[in-house]
């Protein structure tokens, strides 16, 4: 029984040598994320392959890790569990505040000027205007993620403008629906009478031919501003080499394949810098989304 015991010690120490060795070599992967704005599914089909397309660019092992909320998106970079993501305009201003050095170095060519829309169903009777509707006031409404730009910051920043009172205060109820398609859902089939989100995943919707049109509609646009972009930490030359950040912002900005871009979607990626963001840090801090 000794040697038994003796054995099974010796066996354990070399099994935890082994995995404790894993770890290390992982740390030669650049890792990435993106926040969770459309269906789990097309995410990981749309970032897997933009993880293949860095690997070949970089000549360094990729992996895109899934997360499940926008907060998840940005406490992953903070920890450094992730050093590149993909975030809205509210989720990248947080994690840079949190990692000092962290940069935006790409965002979408219509990123720059970026659009929110409301939508509402059919039995309101509600039609697309040039300003904010009155005629939304007493309805039931859903917003996409608490943390999202298009679907939560810019809504309720109008909203207050127009109404001067709080979501709350002016619709009989609010909701989030977690992300942009799920906004769609929700308002399409009446379970929220008006909901605002993204304007690139209803387009997307509508070409795919997953909204039925006669059963929601478009009420009103917000004016532009800016929104998603890449993100990367601060410490990357340190881990992975002099220059490495470049390397990274060089192939965003050099992503020429139409079928990757088309899974954004975008038609190409353009620099970006932090600056570009100060709009969606200052019009956060007047709402107190931040402080």
């Amino acid at each position: 029984m000794r040697y038994l015991l003796v054995g099974i010690s010796v066996f354990s120490l070399v099994s935890f040598c082994q995995s404790s060795i894993k770890p290390a070599a992982a740390m030669n992967t650049f890792v990435f994320t993106a926040i969770p704005d459309q269906d789990k599914s097309r995410l990981r089909a749309r970032f897997d392959k933009v993880a293949m397309y860095l690997s070949k660019s970089l000549d360094v092992k990729v992996r895109y890790v899934p997360v499940k909320s926008y907060a998840a998106a940005v406490t992953a970079f903070r920890n450094n569990q992730v050093q590149l993501a993909w975030f809205g305009g509210l989720s990248g201003v947080r994690a840079r505040m949190f990692v000092p050095g962290s940069q935006a170095i790409a965002q979408g060519k219509e990123d720059v000027a970026f659009v929110t829309y409301f939508i509402a169903h059919k039995s309101t009777g509600l039609k697309e205007t040039g300003s904010l509707s009155k005629g939304i006031a007493g309805k039931t409404f859903t917003f996409g993620s608490k943390g999202s730009t298009s679907g939560r910051l810019m809504p309720e920043f109008y909203i207050r403008k127009e109404f001067g009172k709080s979501p709350r205060e002016v619709f009989s109820r609010v909701g989030f629906s977690g992300d942009h398609s799920r906004t769609i859902v929700l308002v399409k089939s009446g379970a929220y009478q008006v909901g605002a989100l993204n304007f690139k995943v209803w387009e997307r919707e509508v070409k795919l031919g997953k909204v039925n049109l006669e059963s929601a509609n478009i009420i009103w646009r917000t004016p532009p501003y800016p929104d998603y972009q890449w993100t990367i930490r601060g410490d990357v030359d340190r881990k992975f080499g002099k220059g490495f950040s470049k390397t990274v912002k060089s192939a965003l900005l050099g992503m020429k394949d139409p079928k990757l871009l088309e899974s954004f979607p975008r038609a190409r990626f353009i620099s970006a810098k932090n600056s570009d963001y100060v709009p969606i840090r200052d019009t956060a801090k007047s709402i107190g989304l931040i402080d």
